[in-house]
């Protein structure tokens, strides 16, 4: 079903912003890689659930899939495969390696909404 929801778009664009922020501005070995990781997964989230009211549960897993596949799709160095190992664009939004730390990121930030989700709907997820 589709409504938009302002809360979940602002906090989705709150979370562009800081993301944008963190790219152009941080250039470290934590924050940077991993935080912005945790992030991003929270960030796409929140977008998906400022136009579609879906259960929490599906969201989150279809977010983590989607995550998954994309760090699989940097393990097989998909963005020079299709012509655009060039475009610096194309390498930050895909990215182009592949790192088991992404996975526990993109965990952590599932996790991060669940329980957020959570205590704000005062539900047991099973």
């Amino acid at each position: 079903m589709i409504r938009f929801n302002k809360t979940y778009f602002i906090l989705a664009s709150t979370i562009f912003i800081i993301e944008v922020l963190i790219a152009l501005f941080v250039h470290d070995r934590f924050i940077r890689p991993y935080v912005g990781d945790v992030l991003v997964v929270i960030l796409m989230y929140c977008f998906i659930k400022s136009f579609f009211f879906w259960p929490v549960n599906l969201t989150a897993l279809g977010v983590l899939l989607f995550s998954f596949l994309i760090e699989w799709l940097q393990s097989i160095n998909f963005v020079s495969k299709i012509g655009l190992g060039h475009s610096a664009f194309a390498n930050t939004v895909l990215g182009n390696s592949f790192a088991w730390l992404d996975i526990l990121a993109y965990l952590i930030g599932i996790l991060i909404v669940l329980i957020v989700e959570n205590y704000r709907t005062r539900k047991i997820f099973i």
